[in-house]
């Protein structure tokens, strides 16, 4: 479901975090479209953090330590990644307010990029909202092979490490549904998200 939503083509914090709280987040048509449109899927993406599928070429690849992880190093930079155009993808649903949304959002403590860092570079990450015991995962990108997979993997252990109990997808694809993130009925989801904005984990 789709409700449009595009007064001064601004998205307050204060409403976007309400718009999470309630199982619905903003998407927009294309890069260069100023409106912005609310989605509540009937079926949401999701990945249960006991439930990781992890593929042995990764694990081999994370044993390496060919990539350096940080968190929150640098933000902007991320979600300007995951909105370039690609061979496979040309065009985006991140527009201008919504990047300023959830930079803005960055800066109150409530969005988080994990990235991956090669030789000085950033090669690979994703960001997402932080509210209560929820994550939720709004998009990624990789420049070398692995790299945004391995951030995939490190976000699981350390949503688990800090008390989360929700990871959602969004939606899922072919390519999360190979580490383990599953398909849920909006009503069951809704309620996984009510518990999980019972207290609150510190990312």
């Amino acid at each position: 479901m789709t409700r449009p939503y595009a007064p001064g083509y601004r998205i307050p914090p204060e409403l976007l975090l309400k718009a999470y709280a309630s199982g619905v987040f903003p998407m927009a048509e294309s890069a260069d479209d100023p409106e912005v449109f609310w989605v509540r899927p009937e079926t949401r993406g999701v990945i249960p953090l006991d439930g990781l599928h992890v593929p042995k070429s990764l694990v081999k690849t994370i044993r390496r330590g060919h990539f350096e992880i940080r968190f929150d190093h640098d933000f902007a930079a991320v979600i300007d990644a995951c909105a370039e155009a690609r061979a496979e993808r040309e065009s985006t649903w991140i527009n201008a307010p919504i990047r300023e949304a959830y930079i803005g959002l960055h800066m109150r403590g409530n969005c988080h990029s994990v990235e991956a860092w090669r030789e000085g570079r950033l090669v690979g990450g994703l960001y997402g909202v932080s509210l209560g015991r929820a994550f939720f995962g709004e998009s990624m990108f990789a420049r070398e092979r692995d790299a945004s997979k391995v951030c995939l993997v490190r976000l699981v252990e350390h949503l688990n490490e800090r008390g989360f109990v929700l990871l959602d997808t969004q939606f899922t694809t072919d390519h999360l549904k190979r580490f383990g993130a599953v398909d849920m009925p909006r009503r069951k989801y809704e309620k996984l998200l009510e518990d999980a904005l019972q207290g609150q984990a510190e990312f």
